[in-house]
């Protein structure tokens, strides 16, 4: 009677080992354009190489960069870098019950929680069964989590040795590659009118500062739009009609 759950387990583990590792190399193959992007916007391979080791969080790292290349602060571009990673912090509190980590091992955890490891855990998340015992969803955690990371600073490396070479980003269209990776953050979230109207209030508010504030700092005025919304009470959370309604 035990061959059946290990074998479950066997194919389970088979599944997410393939999409963990499948979703590391699509996902850090964005690191060639980070390499060559922040080698050319004025950082060494060496602090490049330190950033994605150390950060470790691709939109913030091209949030950074952006901002130095179009002449910020680095004070400037680590106020941007943070307050765009900061949902990673949302993504903790959710996986800490699942995971269960104590010790280092806490420490390299927290260092892995991005958005692909989150979705991965939480889509292999069993709801009936308790939280001690999430291994699939624990399983799938580590294997994407390390697969990004390996994949995504190997690719960081030779991105900054290419961009190294490169007289010109522009040539090979790696300029785009910053606005680019902001758009894939922001796309999938784009599901309702709400969000489509607070993605062109945030827009419209960084555009509007783009020749008034230093580099850097637009991009911050458009986030903390995103941020007053946040607090801002939904009928739904008020009206106790709705709340009475809700499941």
């Amino acid at each position: 009677m035990s061959s059946a759950p290990s074998s479950a387990w066997a194919q389970q583990r088979s599944i997410v080992l393939r999409d963990g590792v499948g979703v590391g190399i699509a996902v850090g193959s964005f690191g060639l354009s980070f390499g060559a992007l922040s080698v050319t916007s004025g950082l060494s391979l060496l602090q490049t190489c330190a950033l994605s080791v150390l950060a470790f969080t691709g939109g913030s790292q091209f949030a950074f960069i952006g901002v130095i290349g179009a002449g910020g602060t680095p004070l400037t571009g680590l106020a941007t870098a943070a307050l765009l990673g900061s949902r990673n912090a949302l993504y903790g509190l959710r996986l800490a019950p699942m995971l269960q980590l104590r010790g280092a091992r806490r420490l390299l955890g927290a260092h892995l929680v991005i958005d692909e490891s989150a979705a991965m855990a939480l889509a292999n998340e069993d709801p009936a069964t308790d939280h001690h015992v999430q291994r699939g969803a624990r399983f799938a955690f580590w294997v994407t989590g390390l697969a990004v990371f390996v994949c995504w600073n190997l690719a960081t490396l030779v991105g900054g040795l290419l961009g190294n070479a490169l007289s010109d980003p522009r040539v090979f269209g790696l300029d785009a590659a910053v606005p680019a990776a902001f758009l894939a953050l922001v796309w999938p979230r784009l599901r309702t009118r709400g969000m489509w109207g607070l993605a062109a209030l945030s827009a419209v508010v960084a555009l509007m500062f783009v020749p008034l504030l230093p580099a850097g700092i637009p991009v911050l005025c458009a986030g903390l739009v995103a941020v007053i919304a946040a607090l801002i009470p939904r009928k739904a959370d008020t009206d106790p009609t709705m709340n009475a309604a809700a499941p």
